[in-house]
């Protein structure tokens, strides 16, 4: 949620940055409500200074034993009057609040101005793709001949976009799971947890799933209950209405979770495999910190999230996305991309976003400085470390053989239990 005083005091710049990121709400609405919310708060504040000297005047009436009715009847006009402004303000907050909680966040200064994807800035790139001596075939292919992929039985338990794995192939997600909590864990300095992978509209909303996003979530109808998007929502709302202490900060988290997407906007896009899923795995990293670090700390957990791929040793690169092709709660993000040779391209297996305090105003999360000042918002970040399904894709694409089969990663293989190959 953006400061409105800051809305208040920078209206055109405010426009500026909702045109970088395609963003045509106008906040003209949100500026007069500002501006009424002030007069009324102005108002009940003089009434309540009558209401107060009034009320002096009534005791010290009946401490010299005169008439006070009059002036007691003077005060209930003047609290009726209280009340019915504290509930118009209480109105205008209501919709002042509808209109925050929709308007996205700034972007840093750093980020490049563009309209989409075609606008990223490449920053990076690790490893070279390999040059197969046979035609690499896709994911799908690969796990359908080996038996560890079977998408039909997906379909048929739920419905497309659903991956039943077997075999080899339900050890490797495990495997990568582990390697993934392990390396952040006792390498990386995050201490690992196990949230619920349902939460509350509050808790949605901390992190700007809600209102926004209502329509890619699934939703338990009998219940005040969302299945998780990604762990990011539960390990960042884990402070929600805290005031912590700086020498606190930062914390790191990190936790294991199956990701639950309607992809309501992605109908036709990546159909075959399992780059687009409903439900998918994945190791989420989330910091807490305060804002005077929070930018080196988005470098950090980049190279956190890259550190799995290099370790891996599968290529890809990393690019600083634009201000139209970043996500509604980020200030900066950076996106790892790794190279799948079946498609010849680089494609997207980690997000890692700066979201400055954006997210810890909507969760009122703060922390009390040092030096004694007044508590201020934290800066939340958050990056997947990484996604363990695309993982997965890129290992058997990369690692392919000719005859079929697949190469387990150096990395991996002690979490295969010592197996090599997957025939």
């Amino acid at each position: 949620m953006l400061d409105i005083r800051w809305i208040r005091s920078e209206p055109e710049e405010v426009k500026r940055l909702l045109a970088n990121r395609n963003n045509d709400m106008d906040i003209g609405p949100l500026l007069e409500l500002d501006e009424a919310r002030r007069e009324l708060v102005t108002e009940t504040e003089e009434l309540k200074a009558r209401r107060n000297e009034g009320s002096k005047k009534v005791g010290a009436a009946r401490a010299r034993g005169d008439d006070a009715d009059s002036l007691m009847e003077e005060m209930r006009v003047i609290g009726e009057k209280i009340r019915e402004i504290d509930g118009r303000i209480s109105e205008v907050d209501e919709r002042m609040s509808e209109i925050l909680l929709n308007l996205p966040n700034r972007p840093h200064s750093s980020v490049p101005v563009g309209k989409d994807e075609n606008d990223n800035l490449e920053v990076r790139r690790w490893g070279e793709p390999k040059e197969f001596a046979f035609e690499p075939k896709a994911h799908w292919d690969i796990g359908e001949d080996l038996g560890i992929l079977d998408f039909e039985k997906g379909a048929s338990l739920a419905q497309s976009r659903f991956t039943v794995l077997r075999g080899h192939g339900a050890r490797l997600e495990r495997a990568l799971m582990n390697f993934m909590l392990d390396l952040h864990t006792e390498k990386h300095g995050y201490t690992e947890m196990l949230t619920p992978f349902m939460v509350n509209s509050r808790t949605m909303q901390g992190t700007g799933q809600l209102p926004k996003f209502a329509d890619d979530l699934y939703k338990c109808e009998n219940d005040d209950l969302w299945l998780i998007p990604t762990s990011e929502v539960p390990l960042t709302n884990l402070h929600a209405g805290e005031i912590l202490e700086e020498k606190q900060l930062p914390l790191y988290y990190t936790a294991y979770s199956p990701c639950f997407r309607r992809e309501a906007g992605a109908h036709g896009r990546d159909v075959r495999g399992m780059l687009r899923q409903h439900q998918f795995d994945k190791v989420e990293m989330v910091k807490l910190s305060v804002p005077e670090k929070s930018y080196d700390e988005l470098e950090a957990m980049t190279d956190n999230a890259e550190e799995a791929l290099r370790t891996l040793g599968i290529p890809h690169r990393t690019i600083c996305l634009c201000t139209g092709d970043m996500g509604f709660g980020a200030s900066k993000t950076y996106d790892v991309e790794v190279w799948l040779p079946s498609q010849y391209k680089y494609r997207e297996i980690s997000s890692c976003s700066n979201c400055e305090d954006f997210q810890a105003r909507r969760m009122n999360t703060r922390y009390r400085p040092e030096d004694g000042g007044r508590p201020r918002f934290v800066h939340t970040l958050n990056g997947s470390g990484i996604a363990v399904g695309r993982t997965l894709i890129a290992v058997l694409e990369n690692y392919q053989q000719e005859d079929g089969s697949v190469k387990v990663p150096e990395a991996l293989v002690s979490y295969m239990g010592g197996l090599t190959e997957i025939r």
